[in-house]
């Protein structure tokens, strides 16, 4: 993104959302009451089972289509694998992510494959949407409450699992949680009609919250007793060994704009910036409606936490954590 930043900005009428405004995906309108959406993710392995981490990746590359309110309808792989390795690998990870494909109604349309030192998959995914239901990152309102709707600490758990310090049992719910999409999530949050919204993943909550609050012009208040964590993530967050290199690097780089009360655990701290992979939406939704969005998220089998609320820009921060 800080790359990104520096390029000349595209001019055409028809792009809806760019990389300008660090949204999860870009939006070209192709009519008045239909637009493309486009994104693409990739990275190495981070659970050792390759249909496990499969069904991650693809579940984390279409949970960008989601959080902008729209209908995955194609994808393409995106492959990096060492020819040292066995080709049957491979192909369980791109079965891991049919699998999702599937469950998302996505036809995997082909991709490209390179030989590479280490593994590395992902996919560009495209997807579609009326314009009017169309929720990005600058669309949290003064007032509107955040709602969470998965756990955090992926990222935690994913480092003490591949430094054996838990075992895969222990990490089972983890990699549940990231091979479930955000599909029921959005359109329940599409069908209320909520603009605001953005999926948590590597730049973790506060990052993405961040994005948020400045993409809407706005504040965000965070109570940290409300986030849910897997279970035994503040435990692991203790750890150093156990804290991805990206929780000090954000934290760093939002040190300015962001304020926690020292009332918070260290623990929580670490873990409000633990990069995420295929972690949940974070929705700001109108108060008189966060009551129905909780009870139907809920009934779709969605974790729904009401974590925060907006507030007007009038201090130097942009998140208060509480």
């Amino acid at each position: 993104m800080q790359v990104l930043h520096q390029l000349p900005k595209v001019r055409d009428k028809d792009l809806l959302v760019g990389f300008e405004s660090a949204d999860d995906a870009a939006v070209y309108r192709i009519s008045d009451r239909l637009a493309m959406v486009t994104t693409v993710d990739f990275f190495p392995p981070i659970v050792d089972d390759p249909g496990d981490f499969g069904a991650i990746a693809a579940a984390n590359a279409l949970s960008d289509v989601y959080a902008m309110g729209a209908r995955p309808a194609t994808a393409m792989n995106v492959v990096a694998f060492p020819r040292a390795l066995d080709i049957s690998i491979l192909g369980e990870i791109i079965s891991g992510a049919m699998a999702k494909l599937d469950a998302a109604g996505c036809t995997l349309v082909g991709g490209h494959t390179i030989e590479d030192d280490g593994i590395k998959y992902g996919l560009a995914v495209t997807g579609f949407i009326d314009p009017v239901d169309l929720m990005t990152n600058s669309g949290a309102t003064v007032g509107d409450t955040l709602v969470l709707t998965k756990p955090i600490g992926t990222g935690v758990v994913a480092n003490a699992l591949k430094g054996r310090r838990i075992s895969l049992e222990e990490a089972a719910p983890v990699i549940s949680s990231m091979t479930t999409l955000n599909r029921s999530a959005s359109e329940v949050a599409v069908k209320l009609g909520v603009k605001g919204c953005t999926d948590i993943t590597g730049y973790g909550l506060l990052g993405h919250a961040y994005e948020m609050a400045s993409g809407s012009g706005v504040n965000f208040v965070i109570n940290a007793e409300a986030v849910p964590f897997f279970d035994g993530t503040i435990e692991l967050a203790a750890n150093r060994p156990n804290r991805p290199g990206a929780i000090t690097t954000t934290r760093e780089y939002l040190d300015e704009s962001v304020q926690i009360s020292e009332s918070v655990l260290q623990e929580v701290a670490y873990l409000l910036y633990d990069p995420q992979t295929s972690g949940g939406l974070l929705l700001s939704v109108q108060q008189a409606k966060v009551d129905r969005l909780v009870r139907m998220l809920l009934e779709h089998g969605v974790q729904a936490s009401v974590i925060g609320s907006v507030v007007g820009k009038e201090q130097a921060w942009r998140i208060r954590v509480e």
